[in-house]
């Protein structure tokens, strides 16, 4: 056991290193993750099971005792990400499948990858945590919506099959694992240290079915997708913070709405995209998984060097101190 703690300790922390890995390979074999091509929806069910195993009653908790940043901060995720997406792809002339995926990328929640910046960030966790779980909760109305609003001048829509979708793959496995997790607590307490690894594996075998399916699409359009994502996570991270900023929120507040803000679940923008629109389309998620957890370290690493004005603060809407063991290792 304590040989596969370790291991998962390492995979999720240098996830993103073996998100590049998984791609390349992928490019150069694509033959080898074919066979889990028709597994993408299970492989990500099983990365939010993990989410629903680890979730507390205590994470909505800050929703109810201070409200305004959730909320604000969950309207900012769905407005800024989708809106500034759209905008991009347009400045940008991209191809409709790869414009889709873009405001994919950017209409869906965020990933527990940015509840690890924010603590790192010195940030506000239990900020971050209420965020990524109401956005989770509110994603099957507000993902399909916004793609129904946004996408449609580029490809068909079916809002109704990407909801079905979004129940299935998010909120049926996170209702289960936090179900199971009330019911057998210290089972699931010995088995949370593994979990990072069977996200990680996960994730990884999406990404390289997407980019397996994509080779010649990497070569001629890869580029252009990723100054895409880059622009778009860069915008998300800005306006992100200024918008909290500007609503007179506290430091640890404007970092958390900013890593919230920028980093998405691109497990599920490949998933839907994939399902939904083309393999094709699921290229802007795929670099997303790469560089939102480059972008994410980096201006955490930043952030961690420059204590936040009110760290030393006795905030009585914080609720953890230290960040738990299986978030700290969990991935997007």
């Amino acid at each position: 056991m304590n040989l596969l703690v370790r291991i998962s300790t390492f995979a999720g922390k240098y996830f993103a290193v073996w998100v590049i890995a998984a791609a390349l390979l992928a490019f150069f074999v694509p033959g080898i993750f074919s066979p889990f091509g028709s597994y993408i929806t299970i492989l990500l069910g099983i990365v939010m099971f993990g989410m629903g195993l680890t979730l507390k009653p205590v994470d909505f908790k800050v929703v109810a005792k201070r409200p305004i940043p959730v909320v604000l901060g969950v309207a900012a995720q769905f407005i800024v990400m989708p809106l500034g997406a759209f905008v991009i792809a347009l400045i940008l002339n991209l191809p409709p499948e790869l414009a889709a995926g873009l405001v994919l990328l950017g209409s869906v929640p965020g990933g527990t990858a940015s509840n690890v910046m924010v603590y790192l960030a010195k940030g506000n966790l239990a900020l971050s945590v209420a965020m990524t779980s109401l956005s989770t909760l509110l994603a099957p109305i507000a993902t399909p919506l916004l793609l129904l609003l946004l996408v449609g001048q580029w490809m068909p829509v079916d809002a109704v099959a990407m909801f079905t979708s979004i129940l299935q793959v998010i909120i049926l496995p996170i209702v289960l694992g936090f179900v199971i997790q009330r019911i057998a607590p210290k089972a699931v307490e010995s088995s949370l240290p593994v979990i990072p690894l069977i996200s990680v594996a996960a994730i990884l075998i999406i990404v390289g079915v997407v980019t397996g399916a994509n080779g010649p699409n990497v070569i001629t359009a890869g580029w252009i997708v990723f100054a895409a994502v880059f622009l778009h996570n860069g915008f998300g991270l800005l306006l992100g913070y200024f918008i909290a900023m500007a609503l007179g929120l506290k430091e640890d507040d404007r970092r958390a709405i900013s890593l919230e803000v920028g980093m998405q679940n691109s497990g599920l923008g490949v998933a839907l995209a994939t399902a939904h629109f083309s393999p094709f389309a699921a290229l802007p998620s795929v670099w997303g998984a790469i560089w939102h957890n480059i972008s994410g370290p980096l201006l955490a690493t930043i952030w961690s060097k420059k204590a936040s004005a009110v760290e030393n603060d006795q905030n009585e809407d914080r609720e953890y101190d230290v960040l738990p063991e299986a978030r700290r290792k969990s991935v997007r």
